[in-house]
């Protein structure tokens, strides 16, 4: 019995590879070619349309890397032909196994309507059904010669990753241009056989189901007569309806499948490709809609939407008609699929601020769900992000790529630092690229771990990544699996409906807290170190010029930039894309990014600077206003606010050091860099103690060989820690600022092909060692670190992220915090006995490690190592080559709310304008554990001033908000500064003009202020 059931299923590939799918086009006659090909950049549709091209043969070569072509097929539909359905194949080169890896088109008729995308799994287009015979065919088609970047030799460094090193030789060969009769029932047949046999290879050997297949298929065979397929093909579906018609146990999974084409907002092709990629797919799925009325389809990312309606708009008008009829579902509610590890607390707060508001603008559509497939992990705070946007849902698959810990549900509340809870689903069919194959709806029936409680799980189906979307093919796998023994029960649904469901049959799920962490890709962090420092810079001159803009519109009248603010903001949230800011898209990608971020940086720099003007007073007057933008008193300037230049603190000084080297002191702090410019005491003068064991070094840098198994840009291996060199030679070290206001000294080492050139500053006043590094890096696959070892004792410690701080352990006891051990901060990390702690506080870089070790003397050291530079090969061979400049700082005998001051202080320069008077703050809050993170006008134009607030050291809170215009009325509102009903009664009460806030932890509020002239 064995081997009749191997017989069989070998009998069952064989006829259909060479016999059955061949047959669907039984007939064909070529069709005529011309290629034009646009120089440069794409072209206007209109343009392309217009061009006159040369004639082009099957066989022949065409395709630069990253050209567009634009070919004008034509032909006429035999008279023979009559009253069959007929197709046009136009195969460009395809690899059939890289569907949105390779060459793509978008067919256009004459009059430039946008009919269909095609692919390696999508090569046809309806020419008629049924056809008169005698048809005229005239299609163009745009196409991409986008390079094959990862292909089945993936993450071998390649030039072809930007259009300035990729040449010009072409890369494909055109393969089938024809116009084809399309034979529906040998099409069904393929898709009751593939179904079959597909469920057959899933189904237990010993069960009765898995042998009535196979019998059923070898009669369907045996009736098909391999010489005339297309003549037997119904007599040999009569054979299989029986088998076909058997229904579903009651017991059985329920899978809500969802059509979805990820497409990534950059990754192996740049930004301006993927507005091509959307238009493509979006084509594909109107068209696919408009044949199948059980279909449903699910695009996120408001960009993509936004790219459509600016560079697409004839297929835009299509997916605006899609979306009425409720069968188009614009999910997740975000600006793109973003980082959520990286973002700052108010980015990711604007992502789903901007992607919400253009869903509810262009289609009054309000999601409730987060789309997240591909995301490389949650940070901690994201639930109540979620949750203040009007969200209440969260999908996301990338879990499942951990590599160490299986994640134990699929169906849970997931709970971040503030408490909230947010109902999340991972679906067990582990892709967010389901073909609707037969394995992978028994994966899913078979993974789902809350299996006895619930019995619903998400399907995202189609072809994604590079885009393409849902095929008929899998509309028809749907179709048979919708009631089909043996097999989980199929049937297409809208997200939001799959989540009420879920939901609702699952009244008490598992709770997961704290952070999602994703065990792979933690590389991230760190690698493409420009395109995460524009990223931080860019958040924080965003904040400022909120700030500035808000306190001189409602001081001065200077008109508020909105429109301003909202394309920059836009910009920069595109940017966080998570395959940009991870640094693990192609060169061309970030090559753009950083001319990007520089263009960002300007214009937020005019919109501060023009504020500021304003609010400084006279700029001949001789004075000059510091201007301090973060949330506490710095040097006698307060927080938010501008003062006349203030005196000076004074009291600092550096000495020779015994043995070589030098001390450098404050008054606060006293630094001894030894004869190898190395940190080896750091002296916290007020509580006697000091932060650097006896015998170590701080502010070491240490090299590792850095050469992971898969995944280069993406991935650190543990094992890159077995090997390491700590950088301790010396070129030069010399006293490099002397005054009473600073002291600081200069360290200079080679290493390798590079250069580090280190200045460490102790500023009076400022109980912090700060250090400027720049680094000429020109290794190969090594990865740079700077190591802070520490006297302190404890088992855990705290890392920044969106509105608080996460704890992580220190030690390894269990798999899951091994597995940690590269992880996420934003401004700073913070490590603390009762009593007593240190802060390490970073401007620009995410990835840390901490560990810990126990000394002879009995001691404990505690070393935090910040993540400086990777040099990966792929996908940009030359990542991260050249100059970069780090800035972090080191602070002894800080407590969490110094932490999250020292923090902001290094992101938040001061900034001085000349100008003759003081500047009040426009928002004053009276508790520094409250922290705004935004202070702007209303979105709406209102002249409403908005304030969001949060507790930033994780305890309970009372503040006072006060400000200096009259407030008439207070709101708490969601993120998009809308009322929430009945919210803030207790916790937020206006009181004779100020606003009395109390405050659970971490818990962010957004107050709408309301002035006794309107604003």
């Amino acid at each position: 019995m064995h081997d009749d059931r191997l017989l069989a299923e070998a009998r069952l590939k064989r006829v259909l590879e060479e016999r059955i799918r061949p047959a669907v086009y039984p007939e064909s006659a070529p069709l005529q070619v011309t290629i034009w090909n646009a120089p440069g950049e794409p072209v206007p549709v209109a343009e392309g349309l217009a061009a006159v091209g040369s004639p082009i043969s099957v066989g022949d070569a065409w395709g630069a890397p990253w050209g567009t072509s634009w070919f004008t097929v034509s032909g006429t539909v035999p008279a023979e032909w009559a009253g069959r359905t007929v197709e046009a194949l136009l195969d460009l080169g395809f690899d059939p196994n890289r569907a949105g890896f390779q060459c793509e088109g978008l067919v256009y008729r004459p009059d430039g309507t946008p009919v269909k995308g095609l692919n390696p799994r999508n090569q046809w287009v309806r020419i008629g059904a049924p056809v008169a015979g005698g048809e005229q065919v005239l299609l163009h088609v745009e196409a991409a010669s986008n390079p094959m970047i990862l292909g089945y030799q993936p993450f071998r460094p390649t030039a072809l990753g930007d259009r300035d090193t990729a040449g010009d030789e072409p890369l494909y060969r055109l393969e089938r241009m024809e116009l084809a009769v399309f034979d529906d029932t040998v099409w069904q047949l393929v898709q009751d056989l593939e179904v079959l046999g597909e469920l057959m290879a899933e189904l237990p050997v010993e069960g009765g189901r898995r042998w009535d297949i196979l019998r059923a298929v070898d009669r369907a065979l045996d009736v098909l007569d391999l010489q005339d397929v297309n003549a037997t093909a119904a007599a040999a579906r009569e054979q299989l309806a029986g088998v076909l018609a058997a229904p579903a146990e009651p017991s059985a999974h329920r899978i809500s499948a969802v059509g979805h084409a990820h497409i990534d907002s950059a990754w192996l092709w740049p930004l301006r490709e993927t507005v091509r990629k959307v238009a493509r797919t979006t084509a594909n799925m109107t068209a696919l809609l408009a044949d199948e009325p059980d279909f449903v389809y699910a695009m996120s990312q408001a960009q993509q939407y936004a790219w459509l309606k600016e560079h697409r708009p004839e297929v835009y008008a299509q997916v605006k008609k899609a979306v009425t009829e409720g069968r188009f579902v614009p999910a997740g509610g975000m600006w793109v699929e973003s980082d959520t590890n990286m973002p700052g607390s108010e980015a990711m707060a604007r992502q789903f601020v901007h992607g919400k508001r253009f869903f509810l603008e262009e289609f009054g559509v309000d999601n409730e769900e987060a789309w997240l497939p591909d995301t490389f992990g949650f940070a901690g705070g994201l639930p109540q992000i979620i949750k203040a946007a009007g969200a209440k849902w969260l999908l996301t698959q990338k879990i499942s790529w951990s590599q160490i810990n299986k994640f134990p549900h699929h169906t849970f509340l997931w709970e971040g630092i503030d408490g909230t809870r947010i109902f999340t689903h991972f679906p067990p069919v582990d892709t967010y690229n389901c073909a609707m194959l037969g394995r992978e709806v028994a994966h899913a029936a078979r993974n789902f771990k809350d299996k006895g409680r619930a019995r619903h799980s998400l399907a995202p189906t189609g072809w994604g990544d590079g885009g393409g979307g849902t095929t008929r093919e899998m509309i028809a796998k749907a179709a048979r699996m919708r009631d089909l023994e043996g097999s989980a029960v199929v049937q297409w649904e809208r997200p939001a409906d799959f989540f009420a469901r879920a939901q609702a049959e699952y009244v008490h799920p598992p709770v997961w807290v704290g952070e999602l962490y994703l065990e792979l890709h933690r590389a991230t962090l760190t690698s493409q170190a420009k395109t995460k420092q524009g990223n931080r810079r860019s958040e924080h001159l965003l904040y400022e010029a909120e700030l500035w803009s808000a306190t001189a519109a409602v001081r001065t009248g200077l008109p508020y930039p909105h429109r301003e603010l909202d394309r920059l903001w836009k910009t920069v949230l595109l940017h966080q894309f998570h395959d940009i800011l991870p640094g693990s898209s192609i060169a061309w990608v970030h090559r753009e990014a950083e001319a990007t971020y520089a263009a960002v940086a300007a214009d937020l720099t005019a919109i501060i600077d023009r504020a500021q003007r304003a609010l400084a007073g006279d700029p001949a007057a001789g004075g000059e206003v510091v201007f301090n933008a973060a949330p506490h008193a710095r040097a006698g300037v307060p927080g938010r606010a501008g003062r006349r230049t203030p005196a000076g603190a004074g009291g600092c000084a550096v000495t020779a050091a015994p043995g070589g080297g030098w001390l450098l002191d404050n008054g606060l702090v006293r630094v001894r860099v030894d004869a190898r410019g190395l940190v080896v005491s750091v002296h916290d003068v007020d509580n006697d103690r000091e932060a650097v064991p006896a015998g170590a070094a701080a502010n070491l840098l240490q090299i590792h060989p850095d050469f992971p198994n898969k995944w280069d840009a993406w991935d650190v291996d543990q094992f890159y820690r077995n090997t390491v060199v700590d950088l301790t030679g010396l070129d030069e070290m010399a006293v490099v600022a002397d005054g009473p206001d600073a002291v600081a000294v200069r360290v200079v080492r080679s290493f390798g092909q590079s250069t580090a050139t280190q200045t460490l500053t102790l500023a009076a006043g400022e109980k912090r060692l700060a250090v400027d590094t720049e680094v000429d890096w020109r290794e190969r696959e090594k990865f740079l670190k700077v190591a802070f070892p520490l006297d302190i004792h404890t088992d855990r410690y705290a890392a920044e992220t969106q509105y608080g701080h996460i704890f992580r352990p220190t030690h390894t006891n269990t798999s899951w915090e091994a597995a940690k051990f590269e992880a996420c901060n934003h401004r700073f990390v913070h490590l603390a006995e009762p009593g007593w702690g240190v802060a390490v506080v970073t401007g620009s870089t995410y990835g840390h490690d901490v560990t810990r070790a126990v000394r002879a003397d009995g001691g404990t050291t505690t070393t935090v190592r910040l993540s400086l530079l990777r040099a990966p090969r792929f996908p940009d061979p030359h990542t991260d080559q050249g100059v970069h400049r780090f800035s972090y700082a080191l602070a002894p005998g800080a407590d969490i709310g110094d932490a999250v001051r020292e923090g902001y202080r290094i992101n938040l320069p001061e900034r001085r304008v000349p100008g003759s008077g003081d500047v009040d703050a426009l928002v004053e809050l009276d508790n520094d554990a409250v922290v705004a993170t935004a202070i702007k006008l209303a979105d709406d134009m209102s002249g409403d001033v908005v304030v969001r607030v949060y507790e930033s050291q994780g305890g309970r809170a009372r503040t006072r908000l006060t400000t200096s215009f009259d407030v008439r009325s207070v709101s708490v509102c969601d993120l998009l500064e809308r009322p929430i009903d009945g919210a803030g009664t207790d916790a937020v009460q206006l009181i004779s003009g100020v606003v009395h806030l109390r405050l659970r932890p971490f818990e962010m509020v957004t107050l709408r202020l309301r002035g006794s002239d309107g604003r």
